[in-house]
């Protein structure tokens, strides 16, 4: 952070303990980033700096959230600069002063140092990494209030102003029981305002506050405290019971729980306050996800590949970069376990990273049962209040466990002695809208550079670039490749039966299961066994189509067909859009020709399961994807379901391929692998042989040995032989030695700008201009401009560029705020630097 213009003579060094204080006499502004646009001075190109006034008494720091007075409103700004004087080109006294702080501390040094490398590898204003990085709305709006002090106001108070405007101010406060309004409504009713306002200030009848946001506010609830056994005071007997109850609970009670505990009420507590035995009063209480009581877990015995990979993470001093590579069941989450647990004794934190917020609540409770409440969980399907004080409770510097999904990269942990990225090939750890497109790899490296601890990059399937970077690293770099070859206990990975669905066809087998998962599946339940099917799309049927004239009911907003979801039984037939959630009831005729004979085509998870219900009455089945798993803590609860043995089957989507430890599953079925094979995306490839064995590997994790069916129409596309054979390096090379052929990625680096418009014309003509200014530029090379695979989303018709270049040869890449310029405001510009997703 910034702390410019200084007069040192003023700094006061501090006692042991204490913090730094500067005199009152200097340092009196501060230059705020404020979330609100406009034009001022620049900290950088782009980004916004407003001067402000400290009111007296205000302790003000770089890197603390404010509240401050911008235009008509009250808005947030981070403290970047503390000054010595006022701007010279700006009067002191038109500066206006800053609010309130909101939070203090909120942004330190590295921490601000690490949002600004985000901001400028990714081409993002500053002040919008910051309200990504932050918890949500904190930079929002707040307001002023003022609110009565009764206890100082004499009697026939309103004669002693001799303001008009300050006795209507009172007579309006005092009007209502709280005597609190905002300074807006009452603005709007009093003229004269701000001079009532200050003459009931002055006299202290009155305070001013800024009220934050709902969720920023603590919350609280009373709490009984004994203060006095009562042996002294005269106290009936049914006090003393109520006082022996109290005791005996440890001497502090939550209201709430006393009542019911003593079968009492609150006026008979009062009465014993009054007499000065307990007290009552408010106390803060931590918005924090809570799990489910758990039995302390032991470490586990490791075997010899995790032992020596353990030794190699601990021997760790200062930053490095690690590669975890293990095949499904390998037992990374214990290594992950014991490497922390002599961190959190020396005093550190740590930050672990999955893909999807269905991970959590399994490794949650696995780290809650090795670490109790030292460990938290961050991320996006938490409340608001939920993800504030989770945020402040990392600020406290206690040694703690953070677990997240990509977000959890900017945990304001203090005092950080490692980051692991589980899973870590996942794409979910790419944002791709809103800005800033990171990814958490990429931030966690510089977070760990920054905070000077390992990285651990823990995988099955390793992403190609990480693959690569630890294959090339250079003489000297601290970064280190580690296996763990097989399965915990020695179990084998499960065979890979690949079932030819072309074959099924010509042999008479018209169902959407091969006759080798029919009997798999009859076999499941005889045999008091779990299995997991895995479809590759949500719904039931991927599209509907009149078998009369071939129509194809579309999204009227997207240029795709809509998928036919099944709510109920005897519910009305729904098409829904993936795209843009727009839903529609099913029509009994044909838009187009008007014939009945509407077909659905395709097999989404809804399908799968109700075609299982008719073959396989006697299975239970839990279906798991995003579906059935909007609501809070539905993940947990149908992951419970299933370890509880209270169903045979869990049928879903990719949610099931990412980390999930089922030892009794010992069936796998894949009911359609061509859906991740046919994409048209230079990564299909790679996807799909890290989703098919990832998936496999959830099969044979206990004692029974397990099974994994795979069908397709392409038997012999590489992916499926790499998956048979669970031969990842076999893969790797295959796939690199195209990637290196074509210069993509791990080998080239690309950037993707997605333009977007309801003017299907006006977005053309300017994706043509920006690649035509871009083509005077001959160190990169530009594809496009071309329409998206998917033109029409949301009624937004979209055009792609795509820009590529060698990575060890930076070019001068464009000024993109010329770019930006060029876009007319109806058109949207994104720029993503290292898409993953270029469809």
């Amino acid at each position: 952070m910034y702390i410019n213009d200084v007069n040192l003579s003023s700094v006061m060094v501090a006692e042991p303990g204490e913090s730094y204080q500067l005199s009152a006499a200097v340092n009196r502004w501060v230059e705020v980033l404020v979330d609100c646009p406009g034009a001022s001075m620049k900290l950088e190109k782009g980004e916004k700096l407003y001067p402000y006034r400290l009111p007296a008494k205000l302790e003000v720091k770089p890197g603390d959230i404010l509240s401050v007075p911008f235009g008509s409103q009250q808005v947030g700004g981070v403290a970047i600069r503390i000054l010595a004087k006022p701007p010279a080109d700006l009067a002191p006294e038109k500066i206006r002063e800053i609010g309130d702080v909101i939070q203090r501390d909120f942004i330190g040094d590295s921490y601000f140092t690490l949002l600004e490398r985000v901001s400028k590898y990714y081409y993002t204003q500053l002040i919008q990494v910051i309200r990504m990085a932050l918890p949500p709305g904190l930079l929002g709006r707040s307001q002023h209030r003022i609110r009565l002090k009764r206890e100082n106001i004499p009697n026939g108070a309103i004669e002693f102003l001799g303001s008009t405007a300050a006795r209507q101010i009172l007579k309006i406060l005092q009007s209502q029981v709280d005597g609190d309004y905002s300074f807006k409504f009452l603005k709007r009713q009093i003229q004269g305002f701000d001079y009532g306002k200050k003459q009931l200030l002055e006299r202290n009848w009155a305070e001013s506050y800024v009220e934050l946001l709902r969720y920023s506010q603590p919350q609280t609830k009373p709490v009984v405290t004994l203060v006095a056994d009562g042996s002294y005071i005269d106290l009936n007997k049914r006090q003393r019971e109520i006082l022996k109850v109290l005791r005996d609970c440890g001497g502090e009670l939550w209201l709430n729980e006393f009542l019911q505990i003593c079968k009492t009420t609150t006026p008979t507590l009062k009465g014993l306050e009054e007499k000065g035995c307990i007290v009552i009063e408010e106390r803060e209480v931590l918005r924090r996800e809570q799990g489910p009581a758990l039995a302390k877990d032991q470490p586990k015995l490791l075997n010899a590949a995790q032992a020596s990979a353990l030794a190699t993470i601990q021997t760790l001093d200062g930053f490095a970069q690690v590669l975890l590579h293990g095949v499904t069941g390998s037992g990374k989450t214990e290594v992950y376990l014991q490497a922390i647990a002599p961190l959190l004794n020396q005093g550190k934190s740590a930050l672990v990273l999955v893909p999807e917020i269905g991970l959590t609540p399994q490794l949650t409770d696995r780290f809650r049962a090795r670490f109790g409440n030292k460990v938290s969980v961050y991320h996006s399907a938490l409340s608001d209040g939920e993800r504030y004080d989770t945020w402040r409770q990392m600020l406290t510097g206690e040694p703690q466990v953070v677990i997240g999904t990509r977000s959890a990269v900017f945990a304001p942990l203090p005092n950080l002695g490692l980051i692991i990225l589980d899973e870590e090939h996942d794409s979910s750890f790419k944002q791709d809208s809103p800005i800033p497109t990171y990814h958490a790899r990429t931030v966690a490296q510089w977070r760990a550079e920054l905070e000077n601890c390992p990285l651990v990059l823990g995988s099955a399937t390793p992403s190609l670039e990480s693959w690569v970077s630890m294959r090339s690293k250079e003489p000297g770099a601290r970064s280190y490749y580690l296996s763990l070859p097989e399965r915990i206990n020695s179990r084998p990975l499960p065979p890979v039966e690949i079932v030819d669905m072309r074959q099924e066809l010509q042999q008479g087998n018209r169902s959407i299961f091969s006759r080798s998962l029919q009997e798999a599946l009859q076999q499941l339940q005889e045999k008091k066994q779990q299995g997991i099917l895995f479809i590759h799309r949500r719904g039931h049927s991927t599209f509907v189509s009149c078998r009369s004239c071939g129509y194809v009911l579309e999204c009227p907003y997207c240029d795709v067909s809509l998928a036919y979801h099944h709510t109920e039984e005897k519910a009305p037939e729904l098409l829904r859009c993936h795209y843009c959630n727009y839903a529609r009831s099913h029509p009994k005729y044909c838009p187009d020709c008007s014939s009945p004979y509407l077909k659905f085509f395709g097999s989404g998870t809804q399908r799968v399961t109700q075609e299982l219900a008719r073959q396989f009455p006697e299975l239970r089945l839990i279906r798991f994807d995003s579906d059935t798993t909007r609501n809070k803590g539905s993940h947990r609860t149908l992951l419970t379901q299933f370890a509880n043995g209270e169903a045979d089957l869990l049928v879903g989507t990719q949610m099931l391929t990412k980390g999930l430890d089922l030892p009794q599953v010992t069936l796998v079925g894949v009911v359609a692998a061509d859906g991740l094979l046919n994409l048209s995306d230079y990564r299909a490839s790679e996807r799909a042989f890290q989703t098919l064995t990832q998936v496999a590997g959830r099969a044979g994790r206990g004692d029974d040995p397990g099974r994994v069916i795979v069908q397709t129409y392409t038997t012999e596309h590489q992916v499926i032989a790499a998956v048979r054979s669970h031969d990842y390096h076999s893969f790797s090379e295959a796939e690199l030695e195209q990637r290196q052929a074509l210069n993509y990625p791990p080998y080239g680096r690309l950037i993707l700008l997605r333009l977007s418009s309801l003017d299907p014309i006006q977005v053309q003509n300017t994706a043509q201009i920006i690649a035509t200014a871009l083509s005077t530029e001959e160190e990169f090379e530009i594809l496009g401009p071309a329409p998206a695979s998917i033109l029409r989303v949301a009624n937004r018709y979209r055009w792609q560029i795509l820009i590529k270049f060698a990575p060890d040869a930076l070019p001068q890449l464009p000024d993109w705020e010329e770019v930006r310029d060029i876009c007319p405001q109806s058109v949207s510009l994104t720029i993503d630097v290292d898409p993953l997703n270029i469809m």
